[in-house]
């Protein structure tokens, strides 16, 4: 039986902000994550530990989370990809540590300057420390449908790296879809092949990005397959700086409306986020992706 709850992981001011050549401020920061928080939405991705001199986009990410208002209710997440990414993220006070295998060999040398077995090794040395913390341990598989350097990446070996992932510890897994080159078909047969490798227990879900305009149809896929969560990102921010053309996450307040029209549940302000997306695209020279925040909820703005 399908769930009617979808939870909604916002990504935008970690994975929406990393591509942007602008570098937002900390204060700046800190006002985006807070007035997410408002909204309902029960996760956020806020913040990355990674080496500021690859992703500055991603620097002082401690004082962040020191100055970010802390809802009940809302659960942040940070990125680390290595021991001392995750003892930072311990030490400044995340709800859960996220880490990231490439599914692809080349692109995961050039994501994160190691092999597939260096970047699951290393997952095994982060993953004692986070659950002796009592912090959630997460990770996703990126590139799960496609690389730009590799081609098509078998279903097999995302199921592969899932289920190392999770004997290591992990409690949930995302499945990326990086380069945004699935089509719905795909994401039921990869939720289909990882729930078999992964066993019931583990939650799963989706990081969906929409560059060839196939984010929203894999995401109405993922939920009608009975996905636990999705990553979406406020206005459509997003990208990859080490996937050439890629382009943003699906717009969280464009996915809400779906879902709410589809009859699923997310607990999101939807208004809430539509001021908030607005509010982030004074800061761009160009619209952001995001469509509801154009055209309005429905058939809320029927005036009839």
């Amino acid at each position: 039986m399908v769930s009617s709850k979808i939870e909604i992981c916002e990504v935008g001011p970690r994975d929406g902000l990393q591509s942007e050549p602008r570098i937002w401020t900390v204060e700046e920061r800190v006002e985006l994550i807070d007035r997410l928080s408002s909204t309902g939405v029960p996760r956020i991705e806020a913040v990355s530990f990674v080496n500021p001199k690859r992703v500055p986009q991603m620097a002082d990410a401690e004082v962040v989370m020191a100055k970010i208002k802390r809802p009940k209710g809302v659960k942040f997440a940070g990125l680390a990809l290595n021991a001392m990414g995750a003892e930072r993220a311990i030490e400044a006070g995340v709800d859960e540590v996220r880490y990231v295998v490439v599914a692809s060999e080349t692109f995961n040398q050039r994501n994160q300057g190691a092999t597939i077995n260096e970047s699951l090794v290393g997952f095994s040395k982060i993953a004692d420390k986070v659950v002796n913390a009592g912090l959630k341990l997460s990770a996703t598989v990126a590139a799960a449908f496609g690389c730009p350097f590799e081609g098509k990446i078998e279903v097999d070996q995302v199921a592969k790296i899932a289920s190392k992932l999770v004997d290591g510890g992990c409690v949930e897994v995302g499945m990326a879809d990086t380069i945004g080159s699935g089509v719905p078909t795909q994401v039921t047969e990869l939720l289909s092949v990882v729930r078999h490798a992964v066993g019931s227990e583990i939650g799963l879900g989706f990081h969906l990005h929409n560059t060839r305009n196939t984010g929203f149809a894999n995401a109405a896929a993922a939920a009608s397959a009975g996905i636990l969560f999705l990553d979406a990102s406020v206005g459509g921010l997003g990208g990859c700086p080490f996937a050439p053309k890629a382009t943003g996450n699906i717009a969280t307040e464009d996915l809400c409306f779906m879902l709410r029209n589809m009859g699923f549940e997310t607990g999101i302000k939807i208004d809430a986020y539509i001021e908030t997306s607005l509010w982030a695209e004074t800061f761009f020279d160009t619209p952001l992706p995001g469509q509801i925040m154009k055209a309005g909820l429905f058939p809320d703005t029927v005036t009839g």
